[in-house]
């Protein structure tokens, strides 16, 4: 960690985050409030506590709010098109098996137009790590109604309140194959690193949603205050379960958030079972690539 020396002669311990920050890039782009700068802080801590290799890992990223994170943190990193973070995160992960695969993006990214990729990545159990910062509402584009905003939300395409039922992020990837599930609000910033630590150990397809407040269109058009009335929110109403069923912790606009380790289970990844279905099928025909793909 790096300090400064100020005339006073006082040493001021520099952040630890800093170093991971395109600091040239700075002001960033998100609202006063919004929490995803907290799990960039999370992720940040994770990386320094977990000793990752940074020269092996990338962030990949697709667009919306969220997305913007590849842009900020120095690392290596891919700000894709809207929905393909999943695609290219495969080709990454394929062609360099050795690199850690961190997809870092919306709930309208990941689970709208890029549902898709989502579900067929975790169901061939795809070796990426995936972290969903589900703020409830298309935030970047003026706060319309999302695959994952509540019932009786009031959001700029549903005036008069939503009624049509949210995904339940959880239930769905565990549904389609996931090996790793947790959901954590920007409240719980030392379970939310530590459940970030335990992803990146992990091989397979892993997911954390974070629930994250959208100050400037969610709460405010839903009389819920700010972003620190969103924290004692979360606080208040938040119930830790480890273990609990992922069919019984969907989201509601008012009611209990369930948080916690959902899934943490153990079935081959894509390439070891690509692997191991060929050494089968070929026998001694079969000799597996050295190294990369890309050479």
């Amino acid at each position: 960690m790096s300090t400064t020396t100020t005339p006073d002669c006082k040493v001021h311990p520099g952040n630890p985050v800093e170093s991971f920050l395109r600091t040239d890039r700075m002001p960033h782009i998100w609202c006063p409030g919004c929490g995803i700068g907290t799990t960039v802080n999370c992720f940040t801590r994770a990386l320094i506590d977990s000793k990752q290799d940074l020269n092996k890992l990338a962030i990949v990223s697709g667009i919306g709010c969220t997305g913007r994170v590849a842009g900020y943190v120095n690392l290596d990193s891919f700000h894709t098109t809207h929905g393909r973070a999943i695609p290219f995160a495969t080709g990454l992960k394929l062609a360099s098996p050795e690199t850690t695969v961190v997809v870092y993006s919306g709930d309208g990214d990941l689970f709208a137009i890029g549902g898709n990729h989502l579900i067929h990545a975790a169901r061939r159990n795809m070796d990426i790590k995936v972290i969903c910062v589900n703020n409830l509402t298309y935030a970047m584009t003026g706060g319309q109604t999302a695959p994952t905003t509540p019932e009786d939300v009031i959001t700029a395409t549903a005036p008069y309140g939503t009624y049509d039922p949210a995904f339940n992020l959880p239930y769905l990837v565990e549904a389609a194959g996931a090996v790793y599930v947790a959901r954590w609000t920007t409240f719980h910033v030392k379970q939310l690193a530590r459940s970030m630590q335990e992803m990146f150990a992990k091989k397979g397809f892993g997911f954390i949603e974070v629930v994250s407040p959208c100050p400037t269109l969610y709460q405010r058009r839903n009389k819920m205050g700010d972003a620190l009335d969103t924290m004692k929110f979360y606080k208040e109403v938040s119930k830790t379960k480890h273990g609990a069923p992922t069919s019984e912790v969907g989201l509601t606009k008012s009611g209990e958030i369930v948080v916690g380790k959902f899934v943490d289970r153990e079935r081959p990844d894509f390439t070891t079972h690509m692997h191991e279905h060929l050494q089968h099928s070929l026998g001694d025909k079969y000799i597996p690539a050295e190294g990369p793909v890309c050479g």
